[in-house]
C-alpha cells in the first residue's frame, strides 16, 4: 500500500454548460487521511453556496478503496448524515468502515495519487481546488475517468458529477432504453434511468430497467467499466467528450473495473453485482406464450400442433388468461380447472415440456381473497399514511407486496407453494414490476361504481388526488421521466409512499424488480431444490443473478427486430445474459388485417434470428393475429430450420450458460468482445456472436435475400454448410441469405460441439455429439490450432459446478502441423457422463482447401486403427469468390464424452 503525494498542474479548464442556471460551485479538498482498513479518506467543503434545486451540502466525505487489482471503489457523501444507498443485504458488498485508525497527510499539494496494490492496475488522483478525481492505468497512464473539468453539485435531491472523454472512446451500457442507432451509445441523444411501464417500442426513454453501468473501448481494443451504484432516479448526458450525471438522490458511489478486454470487464463487473443465475436446461428450448389463450383446450391445441408440424417447443406460458379475475395465485375454475390443467400438466412433463405462467406484484384488495388476507394479516404491503398504498392493475384495486420487508419473502414463498398445489408450475413470469399501476397518485375504492366496470380495463376507476405537498412526489429537479417529464409517481406508486423500515418509495422504486426477483428465485429454490426459471421484465444491478429477462413490449416492425439486438447485447454486458425478445412482435397486425403476408414475411426472419436470441419465446398481444409459428408455411418452415440448428447447438449454448454462471461472460455478445483491436468491430449491431465464436447476421428488412455482414479476418463457416468457407481479410461481405435461411457461422479456431437436436430438449441432450474442428482455410500448408469445451449436467441441479458424479467438464483440443491431423479431449469428473452414455460419434474437420485422398490409418490412443474401423467423408463446396473448401466427416467414432481421447491421422495428398 502507498499513498504518494505529488505536484500536478492544476486542472484549470471549465466545461461550458448547456443550462443557464449556476447549479454549484464545487468543492475543496481540506483535508486527506490514510484509514488503518486500507482506504483513502477525504473531506470537502463546500466553496460557495447555491439554492438551485435546494441548499448544498456542506462537508462531504471522500472514501477510496482499491478493493481488488483492477477494482476501485470513490465514494462521496454527507460527511454528517447517512444518506440512502441500495440496501446491502440485496447487493452484498463491503461496507465503508467507520472512520478511525487514521493519520494525517499533508494537503498543501493540489494533488493526490494514491495506489493500494504494487499489482494493481488502476491509480487513483485529485485535484484540490477545486475538488476534482480522476482514474487512470498504472501501465501507460491512460486516464479512464476525470471529473476535474465538471463542477460537483451535492444537493439533498440533487446530485451532479462529469467526467471528460476522449471522443474516439466508444461507449456501451447505461439502460434499460431502446437505442434505435445500435448499442454503442450516441452523443446528445437522452438517457434517463428509472423503471417505468413503458412499451418498448418507444425510442430513447427510461424503460423496465435501471442499469447505471457503462463500459468505455477505447483504439487499441482496451476496455474498463464504470459503475455508479444510485438506486435513485437519473439523467445521463453524453456528448461525445463528456459524460455528466444529473441525479435526484442517494450518493456517488462509483466502481471503476479495469478490464483490459471487453470479456475481462464483464467478467471483473458481475464478480462484484453477482455471477449470472445458472438456467435449467430447458429454459434454452423454445417458449410459445400469448396474450389471450382463453382456455385449456387453447394451449392443448398449440402443443399438439407444433408436435404435428415438427417444430420444437419446450414450453408453453399463460399470460393471465388462466386465472380467476386476474388474481394472482389463482385459477378460472371455467376456463382452467384445476384438475384438468394437472392432467395436461401431467402429460408435457412426461414429454419433458415445461409450464410458466405470469404474476404480477399488485395484490387484488378482496376480503374473500386468501392471498390479500394473508398479505394483511403479515402487514407486509407498502403503505402511504400509514395504511396500505392504493393502486390499480389488471383485477382492479391492488395493494403491493413490499420485498424490502424480511416477512414478504416468506409471504411470497407460501403463495407459491399453495399455488403449485393447484398447478405444478415449472417457473414464474414476474411482470408489471416497474412497478405498474394504472392511477397515479392518493387513491381510494369508489362506492358509487364498479371498478373495474365495462370497458378498457387499464383505465384508472380509482378515485384519485394528486400528491403534490411533499418534495418527494415533487422533486426540484425533474428528471426526463418517460421522454416528457412526467411526475416520478405517474402510473407507479407514489414516491411518497414508504417500505419497511421508513424506506422511502422515492429512493427504493427501481429496486422493486430487483428484489422481488430474489425472493421468487429463493422461493422457488427452496420449494423445487431445483435450478429456478424467473423471468422478469424490471431489473437492477445484480438482477442477473436471479433472473432471465426480455425485452418487453415490442411491435411487429422491421425496425423493432432490428433494435432488439442492441437490447440482448446490452444487458449481457450487464449480467443478465439470458434474455430475448418477443418473436414476431408483441403489438401489431391487428385481427382483421388485410397485410397478412407481410406479417408471415417478418415472422419468418424473426424466428430465424429469434432462434439465436439467448432466451427464445414468441409472445403477441391478444388482439393480434395468431403467429404460433405453425400458422404460416413459410415462418414453419424457417422455424423448422432455425430451431433445428438452434436444438443441435444445445450443448454449446448451455456450456455458456455455464460460462456466464462461472465467469459471467455473455451468451450474446457484440463481435468486438472477440476481435477488440479490430475498430471496424465497435458499431456493428446488427450482427452478434453466440459465444467466443458463433457469428449471428440476420436479415432484418423486407423484400431482400442477401446480407451485408462484417466478417472479421479469418476463416468463417457456414453452420448450415459447413464445407461453404469465407475467407476474409475483415471486411464487409454480401452473404446469401434464401427465404428460409439465417447465415451462422463458425470462426476458424473453435471446436464446437453439437447434438442431433429433436422436439424437446429432453430428447436433444441424450443424442450422440458431433465435434466440428474449425481450423483455418488451407491449414495443410500452413497448420491450425482449434479449442472448445463442454460443460454436461442434469440441466436442472442447483448448484452448476464441476463435481464428481454430477457433471462432466471436457476440454477438446485441436491442432495440425500440415502434416498430420489430432484431436484431443482432457476429462474433469468423467464419470457423470460415462454412467450417461453420451458419445462422440462424428468429428467434422473442417478447412481443408481440397479434398485429401483417404487416410492410410487412424491413431487412437496409441492403438493404430485401419481405415475401414470408421466411416469417413468429404464434402466441398465454394463461394462467389471461388475460394474452395472441403470438409473431412469421420464417423462411426463412439468415443466415450466421460474419458479422455486422443485422435489423429496424416493428411495424404490432396487430390483435385
Amino acid at each position: 500500500m502507498a499513498l504518494v503525494v505529488a505536484f500536478f498542474t492544476c486542472l484549470c479548464a471549465l466545461w461550458a454548460r448547456s443550462f443557464a442556471q449556476q447549479v454549484g460551485n464545487g468543492y475543496r479538498l481540506v483535508s486527506m487521511s490514510q484509514g488503518s482498513h486500507g482506504s483513502l479518506i477525504g473531506s470537502l467543503e463546500l466553496i460557495k453556496k447555491t439554492n438551485t434545486y435546494g441548499p448544498d451540502i456542506p462537508h462531504l466525505q471522500l472514501y477510496v478503496k482499491h478493493e481488488t487489482g483492477d477494482r476501485v471503489r470513490v465514494q462521496i457523501t454527507d460527511a454528517e448524515k447517512k444518506r440512502w444507498e441500495v440496501p446491502y443485504n440485496l447487493l452484498p458488498r463491503a461496507q465503508v468502515p467507520a472512520l478511525g485508525g487514521i493519520h494525517s497527510v499533508k494537503t498543501t499539494n493540489p494533488v493526490f495519487e494514491f495506489s493500494e496494490f504494487s499489482g494493481g492496475e488502476l491509480v487513483f488522483s485529485c485535484t484540490a481546488n477545486p475538488f476534482g478525481f480522476a482514474i487512470k492505468r498504472k501501465a501507460g497512464g491512460d486516464v479512464l475517468f476525470n471529473s476535474s473539468y465538471g463542477t460537483l453539485v451535492f444537493k439533498d435531491q440533487y446530485l451532479e458529477i462529469s467526467t471528460v472523454l476522449p471522443t474516439s472512446a466508444s461507449l456501451y451500457g447505461l439502460g434499460e432504453n431502446t437505442q434505435p442507432d445500435g448499442h454503442k451509445i450516441v452523443p446528445n441523444q437522452p438517457y434517463t434511468l428509472y423503471t417505468t411501464d413503458i412499451a418498448a417500442y418507444n425510442l430513447n426513454v427510461d424503460l423496465y430497467g435501471s442499469h447505471p453501468f457503462y463500459m468505455d473501448l477505447r483504439k487499441g481494443g482496451t476496455a474498463h467499466g464504470v459503475l455508479l451504484l444510485n438506486s435513485n432516479g437519473m439523467d445521463l448526458f453524453y456528448t461525445g467528450s463528456m459524460l455528466t450525471y444529473k441525479i435526484i438522490g442517494g450518493l456517488l458511489d462509483f466502481y471503476f473495473f479495469a478490464g483490459s478486454s471487453p470479456l475481462d470487464v464483464v467478467q471483473q463487473y458481475t464478480a462484484f453485482i453477482g455471477r449470472p443465475a445458472a438456467m435449467p436446461y430447458w429454459a434454452f428450448g423454445f417458449h410459445q406464450c400469448r396474450w389471450g389463450y382463453k382456455n385449456l383446450s387453447e394451449i392443448e391445441t398449440v402443443v399438439e400442433n407444433y408436435n404435428i408440424s415438427k417444430i420444437p417447443l419446450d414450453v408453453i406460458w399463460n399470460d393471465d388468461n388462466h386465472m380467476d379475475a386476474r388474481k394472482d395465485f389463482t385459477l378460472d375454475p371455467i376456463n382452467y380447472p384445476g384438475p384438468k390443467l394437472r392432467a395436461f400438466l401431467d402429460r408435457i412433463h412426461a414429454n419433458g415440456q415445461k409450464y410458466v405462467v405470469i404474476n404480477d406484484p399488485g395484490i387484488a384488495v378482496n376480503a374473500s381473497y386468501g392471498t390479500y388476507q394473508r398479505g394483511m394479516a403479515a402487514d407486509i404491503f407498502i403503505k402511504l399514511d400509514g395504511e396500505p398504498f392504493l393502486g390499480q392493475v389488471w383485477p382492479g384495486a391492488v395493494h403491493f407486496t413490499d420485498f424490502l420487508n424480511p416477512k414478504a419473502a416468506a409471504f411470497w414463498k407460501d403463495e407459491i407453494a399453495l399455488f403449485r398445489e393447484l398447478a405444478p408450475i415449472d417457473g414464474l413470469w414476474i411482470d408489471m414490476n416497474e412497478v405498474s399501476n394504472f392511477c397515479s397518485g392518493k387513491c381510494t375504492i369508489p362506492k358509487d361504481r364498479q371498478c373495474p366496470g365495462p370497458g378498457v380495463v387499464w383505465t384508472c376507476c380509482l378515485d384519485c388526488t394528486n400528491l403534490t405537498s411533499t418534495q418527494w412526489d415533487v422533486p426540484p429537479y425533474e428528471i426526463n421521466a418517460t421522454g416528457d417529464h412526467m411526475p416520478l409517481g405517474f402510473k407507479t406508486i407514489a414516491t411518497s409512499a414508504v417500505h419497511y423500515n421508513g424506506v422511502l418509495e422515492y429512493d427504493a422504486h427501481s429496486l422493486y424488480g430487483f428484489s422481488e426477483s430474489i425472493a421468487t428465485h429463493d422461493a422457488f429454490q427452496s420449494l423445487l431444490n431445483k435450478r429456478p426459471f424467473v423471468l422478469s421484465r424490471s431489473s437492477f444491478v445484480g438482477s442477473g443473478a436471479y433472473a432471465a429477462h426480455w425485452t418487453g413490449d415490442n411491435n411487429a416492425t422491421w425496425e423493432d427486430l432490428r433494435y432488439s439486438i442492441s437490447t440482448i447485447l446490452n444487458f449481457g454486458m450487464f449480467g443478465m445474459p439470458m434474455v430475448g425478445s418477443d418473436i414476431c412482435g408483441f403489438y401489431g397486425y391487428y385481427e382483421g388485417t388485410d397485410k397478412l403476408a407481410e406479417l408471415e414475411e417478418l415472422c419468418s426472419r424473426w424466428i430465424q434470428l429469434g432462434a439465436f436470441y439467448p432466451f427464445s419465446r414468441a409472445h403477441s398481444n391478444y388482439a393480434t393475429v395468431r403467429r404460433e409459428m405453425y400458422r404460416f408455411p413459410s415462418v414453419a418452415t424457417s422455424a423448422r430450420k432455425a430451431l433445428g440448428l438452434r436444438y443441435r447447438l444445445l450443448p454449446y449454448l448451455y456450456t455458456l450458460n455455464y460460462d456466464a454462471h462461472t465467469t459471467g461472460a455473455p451468451i450474446a455478445r457484440p463481435v468486438f468482445f472477440s476481435f477488440p483491436e479490430d475498430e471496424a468491430t465497435y458499431a456493428v449491431s446488427t450482427q452478434y456472436l453466440l459465444g467466443p465464436g458463433v457469428l449471428i447476421s440476420p436479415v432484418l428488412s423486407s423484400g431482400t435475400t442477401e446480407v451485408k455482414a462484417y466478417l472479421p479476418r479469418g476463416s468463417w463457416y457456414d453452420l448450415n454448410d459447413v464445407s461453404r468457407v469465407v475467407k476474409s481479410n475483415g471486411e464487409y461481405v454480401t452473404l446469401d441469405a434464401p427465404v428460409d435461411t439465417i447465415n451462422v457461422h463458425l470462426c476458424e479456431g473453435m471446436i464446437l460441439p453439437m447434438q442431433q437436436g429433436g422436439m424437446t430438449t429432453r430428447e436433444a441432450m441424450m443424442t450422440p455429439y458431433t465435434l466440428v474442428v474449425a481450423f483455418p482455410l488451407g491449414f495443410e500448408s500452413a497448420g491450425g490450432k482449434a479449442q472448445g469445451h463442454l460443460f454436461v449436467d442434469g440441466g436442472e441441479d442447483v448448484e452448476m459446478k464441476i463435481a464428481e458424479g454430477t457433471s462432466t467438464y471436457v476440454e477438446f483440443f485441436g491442432e495440425s502441423d500440415g502434416k498430420t491431423v489430432r484431436v484431443r479431449s482432457e476429462v474433469q469428473m468423467g464419470q457423470y457422463a460415462t454412467k450417461g452414455g453420451w458419445v462422440v460419434q462424428k468429428l467434422m474437420v473442417l478447412g481443408l482447401s481440397s479434398p485429401s485422398s483417404s487416410p492410410k490409418s487412424f491413431v487412437l490412443d496409441g492403438k493404430v486403427y485401419s481405415p475401414s474401423t470408421f466411416s469417413y467423408t468429404f464434402s466441398t463446396s465454394s463461394v462467389a469468390s471461388e475460394v474452395k473448401s472441403s470438409a473431412m466427416e469421420l464417423s462411426r467414432l463412439a468415443l466415450p464424452v466421460g474419458r479422455n481421447f486422443d485422435l489423429s491421422w496424416t493428411l495424404a495428398p490432396t487430390r483435385s
